[in-house]
């Protein structure tokens, strides 16, 4: 995966500030989530952190954007081949946690619950606390620990 190159990517299209509650430090946050979740339970930590930068890349405003998910997801499917190679089962993962992380549901799927798990665990951000039973339950363990992390940076 060239990272680099897909977050500088991303950043250029960017509408929203960089560093607001849907930006860089938030996607990081996420990140760090789903690679210690997705490392708990199996899940294909490349659609995990590739989740975290690309989910909420194309959002037009930071309050209700219903459209943001399908935006991102197609951007997503687009950028395969340039900034990462994933095989068709690995992108249509990406694709349906990417479209569906703000739909409030759960998903059998592991790798699509632990992608919707650390966008979830970082909620403290806008000072909500993650309900656990839309989390995996290796995530609800996390509950404390990450609003305690996403509150001191």
């Amino acid at each position: 995966m060239d990272r680099s190159g897909l977050i500088a990517h991303i950043r250029r299209q960017f509408r929203l500030d960089w560093g607001g509650i849907h930006g860089a430090r938030h996607w990081a946050r996420v990140r760090h989530h789903g690679l210690r979740v997705g490392t708990m339970r199996g899940a294909d930590l490349l659609v995990v952190e590739l989740f975290a930068f690309l989910h909420d890349s194309c959002r037009q405003n930071d309050m209700i954007d219903p459209r943001h998910g399908d935006r991102a997801a197609e951007f997503a499917r687009s950028l395969n081949g340039r900034f990462f190679d994933l095989d068709g089962r690995q992108v249509d993962s990406l694709c349906t946690a990417i479209r569906g992380h703000s739909d409030g549901r759960v998903h059998e799927d592991v790798t699509i619950q632990t992608c919707w798990d650390a966008d979830r665990l970082d909620l403290g951000r806008v000072g909500i606390v993650p309900r656990a039973e839309f989390l995996s339950v290796e995530a609800a363990t996390l509950i404390q620990e990450a609003a305690a992390w996403t509150t001191a940076g």
